[in-house]
């Protein structure tokens, strides 16, 4: 990007857009990071309180309170406004209250002359990310959700936990909608250098599909667990907003499931915004990775996309 300045900003005050700034203070993430809400008093109170932990950090970050005139300059405006899930409520129950919070930011972003990179964290985040996409007339490559990554996350550590190995050398992926219809393709899942039916194959009193399949259960349903414990998570999409967003920064070519725009892929053609690995990099999502599913996970794939699809299409 052109701009030496690593500028950030951040649409939408709440727990996620908060967890996101303060692990980014923690981590020096950005140069500047600017804060937007509806809330202006709530916006200066926490861009106050950040400041405050500065002298404890190895950041020298420059956070203010902001307007929609302070994206024109900014390589990243990360959304995450919107209404929060509830107790029993799916993440698509959201979709018309978001919609309309959307129809009142993405304009005024671009009005102010933007040119960067959207990363959309409101759900149902999938469908929000694309919303953004019609909404701004972007590029679709400049306009990425956090889709599945922290589900991958998720399911990361609990096939770590599982295997007895650090979840950093487990490569294994969820895909398809941020939500109820996300699923694991196995075919596609290594632990270190073995596939995982090699794995079963080897130790089969010690590890066995029947439980993999109550990991996806329990990956799938963490954020109902979580939002039944505490009212709402934030703390893991936080700092996996953080991290997507260093990969932009850092032009870093690395690997995430973010919610992308399928160009073909999988034989799927329209707008649909998805949850798939693919490669990020400064300019945004560079190149989708097109997995050899078997026809069972395909078929999970496009029911997916058909889900993500429909609801769309039913706020328009």
């Amino acid at each position: 990007m052109a701009n030496n300045n690593r500028k950030v900003v951040l649409v939408g005050t709440g727990m996620v857009g908060m967890s996101f700034a303060y692990a980014a203070l923690n981590q020096s993430l950005c140069d500047e990071l600017v804060l937007i809400d509806l809330n202006e008093v709530r916006a200066k109170g926490e861009a106050m309180d950040l400041n405050h932990g500065l002298a404890f950090s190895n950041s020298s970050m420059k956070i203010y309170f902001g307007n929609y005139s302070d994206c024109s300059d900014a390589e990243i405006v990360i959304i995450c406004a919107g209404v929060a899930q509830k107790p029993d409520e799916t993440r698509l129950h959201l979709l018309q209250r978001n919609t309309k919070v959307f129809e009142a930011i993405v304009p005024r972003v671009v009005s102010s002359g933007f040119d960067g990179i959207f990363l959309v964290a409101t759900n149902p985040v999938d469908i929000m990310t694309r919303v953004t996409y019609e909404l701004s007339g972007f590029n679709a490559a400049k306009v990425i959700g956090t889709g599945t990554t922290l589900d991958t996350a998720r399911l990361r550590y609990l096939l770590g936990t599982y295997f007895e190995i650090d979840p950093r050398h487990i490569h294994a992926y969820v895909i398809g909608e941020h939500g109820d219809s996300e699923f694991v393709p196995w075919s596609q899942a290594i632990i270190a250098v073995k596939h995982i039916n090699e794995m079963l194959a080897a130790y089969p009193d010690r590890y066995r599909m029947e439980d993999l399949e109550q990991i996806t259960q329990n990956v799938r349903h963490a954020a109902y667990e979580i939002i039944k414990a505490k009212g709402s998570t934030y703390y893991g999409i936080g700092m996996a907003i953080c991290r997507i967003v260093r990969a932009i920064f850092s032009n870093e070519n690395s690997v995430f499931t973010c919610s992308v725009r399928l160009r073909g892929e999988y034989g799927l053609r329209k707008d649909v915004f998805i949850g798939n690995p693919c490669i990020i990099n400064s300019s945004g999502a560079n190149r989708i990775l097109e997995l050899s599913l078997t026809e069972e996970e395909l078929e999970q794939l496009k029911s997916s996309y058909q889900i993500l699809d429909e609801n769309f299409l039913s706020i328009f």
